[in-house]
């Protein structure tokens, strides 16, 4: 069956219009985040982004394996230090962003789903890697949001995961034959077009949870899908953090891992955030022009999503 990613963002979009009966621009995602519209004259007329960003205007991921308390800590942080939590961005985030907020039908968010992934990951019907490309739109349509609710409100952020950590699930997909290499190559064309422009966040925080640990913690929540994640897997996810995400994310921005048990202690998770310095990355080159364009780029985010390469793989994800 060909498989056939074209325009993800902007057919949700038209879907919403459709299902809300609301009035908006065909393929764009218009954030509920920020309702105000931003342009030029708004930056000539002084709308500077420097006048409200200080020192705690910042953008923290918390990042993990599956079930490993990311969500718990995540909010923790932000009603400790005033930020704006967000949480991890599914299926249908852009659902819940627009029109009158209530998950469309499968056929408008990507024609995939997680529980089908867990159940049969090998599906000869390509649900795999659209679940994994749908994935990707939604936390580039989230990270966009955040990052323009900073540059509007100077207000901190927190996310669970995001665009710079997705890639830690296709790899794994990948090393336990899920998806084919085109695949791969496809996704990372997509990538490379999306994310070059948008500044990686400040503070990455890894909570370490070995396998075993996720495992049963798994069979405690009891979920009927996730008890079908194999071992296998949650260690693919495991060595892409440690083996390639958390090196570069080193290089880009400040790093904090803590074990399952330390990341129970909130309080002292804030209070680490507050001794770092947060002296290296590509924010601290960042001047209101660099940030204006920035504004405008959160914006059309799903503008970007649909202009990706397009490519047909036939047969299975």
């Amino acid at each position: 069956m060909a498989l056939r990613l074209l325009k993800l963002a902007a057919t949700s979009a038209s879907a919403r219009v459709v299902a809300a009966g609301a009035q908006r621009v065909r393929g764009i995602h218009s954030s509920v985040q920020c309702k105000l519209r931003y342009g030029m004259w708004h930056f000539l007329l002084g709308d500077k982004a420097s006048k409200r960003l200080t020192e705690r205007s910042r953008v923290i991921t918390v990042d993990g394996n599956i079930c490993t308390g990311k969500g718990k800590l995540a909010k923790e942080i932000a009603e400790k230090l005033g930020f704006k939590h967000f949480p991890e961005a599914g299926i249908h985030y852009p659902d819940s962003t627009t029109g009158d907020g209530k998950p469309l039908a499968t056929d408008y968010n990507g024609n995939c789903s997680l529980e089908k992934f867990y159940d049969d990951p090998r599906s000869n019907d390509g649900n795999s890697y659209r679940l994994q490309s749908w994935l990707y739109s939604s936390r580039l349509l989230q990270y966009s949001d955040a990052l323009e609710h900073l540059l509007t409100t100077g207000q901190g952020v927190v996310l669970e995961r995001s665009i710079f950590s997705d890639f830690v699930f296709l790899e794994a997909m990948y090393n336990q034959g899920f998806i084919r290499k085109q695949c791969v190559d496809h996704y990372n064309e997509v990538k490379s077009v999306t994310i070059c422009d948008y500044l990686p966040p400040h503070l990455v925080i890894y909570i370490d949870v070995p396998v075993p640990e996720v495992q049963r913690r798994i069979q405690k929540k009891g979920d009927p899908h996730e008890m079908k994640i194999t071992s296998a897997y949650l260690q693919d996810i495991e060595n892409a953090y440690k083996k390639t995400f958390l090196p570069e994310m080193s290089e880009k921005c400040e790093v904090l891992q803590y074990s399952a048990r330390e990341a129970q202690d909130s309080k002292k998770v804030v209070e680490d955030i507050e001794y770092l310095k947060f002296d290296k990355g590509p924010w601290l080159k960042q001047d209101n022009r660099t940030l204006y364009h920035l504004r405008l780029l959160c914006r059309a985010a799903s503008t970007a999503l649909g202009t990706t390469p397009r490519w047909e793989t036939s047969g299975s994800g």
